[in-house]
């Protein structure tokens, strides 16, 4: 249940994260109240997720995934250019998350 609370940690982080790209300095209305929405429901999440997941696990997942997926909707959704050191930063970041689960994080 922790990882199912986790998801939701992140994808409420994601679509915060992206309505803040389009609160315009929290100048518009109804992307600012989701932006604060969603990093309310994130962190609720986050810390129901540390009941049962290892801080290390869970934060190294969450901060991973959550970049990983905002660099993506960048460069796919909101005309962020596409580079080969880009890609190269994703899979790093990925990678580390690999290594702190393999690495006893858990």
């Amino acid at each position: 249940m922790g990882y199912v609370l986790l998801a939701g940690a992140i994808a409420a982080e994601v679509a915060a994260t992206t309505a803040m790209k389009y609160s315009e300095g929290f100048s518009r209305l109804w992307p600012s109240l989701i932006t604060v929405t969603g990093y309310v429901i994130a962190f609720a999440l986050l810390a129901q997720t540390l009941k049962t997941v290892q801080i290390g696990t869970a934060y190294a997942i969450w901060a991973g995934a959550g970049t990983a997926v905002i660099a993506a909707i960048g460069m796919i959704f909101l005309g962020e250019g596409l580079s080969l050191a880009k890609v190269a930063g994703i899979l790093f970041v990925i990678g580390g998350v690999v290594l702190l689960n393999l690495g006893g994080a858990h």
